[in-house]
């Protein structure tokens, strides 16, 4: 193994690290106890080395949001392949996004509710951000009729999601009546008769 690509593997440890230990610290105490100075007591590093991988918290959350979207990705993807029929795959897409929002919201919050400096809908977005939406298009597009663009419709189903899982997070809307929300959001998408 040659030295720079010791020095290579050296330092995506060290990035992992730093992801890990911010999406740990969100989750067990909120963004605001993210803090460069908090996150190089957690790694035992130096402030220094953690502003040689990242510019400040903001990039730090930003890289926390890609490895969210990635992981997103893959469960709803899982989801939607093992699931039967259009209707079938359309509603184990809702669930496995609403349950992974229910289960990890720091996450999710750094993914879709915090600013975070990444570029959302537009070529320029990290790959890990164009699959997690490929996943909702793929599952609305066999839904889109005719004349429809499928981007937007996706991007419809996406905010409705978003909106349940944001108004139950806050309670706003009541917690046991989730499962039929989303049965009611997939009954106004896929026509009665499709499966």
């Amino acid at each position: 193994m040659s030295i720079q690509t010791r020095r290579e593997r050296d330092r995506a440890e060290r990035e992992r690290l730093i992801v890990t230990a911010a999406r740990e610290l969100a989750e067990a105490e909120g963004w605001d106890a993210v803090t460069t100075r908090r996150l190089a007591a957690e790694i035992e590093y130096s402030q220094p080395v953690l502003y040689s991988h990242f510019k400040g918290k903001d990039a730090i959350m930003a890289a926390v949001a890609v490895q969210g979207c990635a992981e997103l990705a893959a469960e709803m993807r899982t989801a939607r392949e093992a699931a039967d029929g259009t209707r079938g795959a359309l509603a184990a897409v809702g669930e496995a996004y609403t349950a992974f929002a229910r289960r990890r919201p720091a996450l999710y919050d750094v993914m879709f509710t915090h600013t975070v400096d990444l570029p959302f809908a537009t070529p320029e977005a990290p790959p890990a951000l164009q699959e997690a939406f490929g996943e909702l298009l793929r599952a609305v597009e066999p839904i889109t009729a005719k004349g429809e663009d499928p981007g937007l419709l996706t991007e419809t189903y996406w905010a409705g999601l978003h909106g349940l899982v944001t108004l139950m997070r806050s309670g706003r809307l009541p917690e046991h009546a989730h499962e039929r929300r989303l049965a009611l959001l997939i009954g106004h998408f896929v026509p009665h008769g499709i499966r």
